[in-house]
């Protein structure tokens, strides 16, 4: 089985998001909003930067 470098940081978004949204809230409903906004950052970020990776290659 392979894995692409997106699946994996999937796969890291998700599970640290969950640590994150667990740890950090103390509400049920606010652990799972926190842990989905996690999410969001982790993926939109890693976008961001391989945009700004590739743009600096180039």
């Amino acid at each position: 089985m392979t894995i692409t470098h997106f699946d994996a940081v999937l796969l890291f978004s998700l599970f640290t998001s969950i640590v994150f949204g667990i740890t950090q809230r103390a509400e049920p409903r606010m652990m799972i909003r926190f842990g989905a906004f996690c999410f969001g950052l982790f993926v939109l970020g890693t976008v961001a930067a391989s945009w700004l990776m590739w743009l600096i290659k180039h």
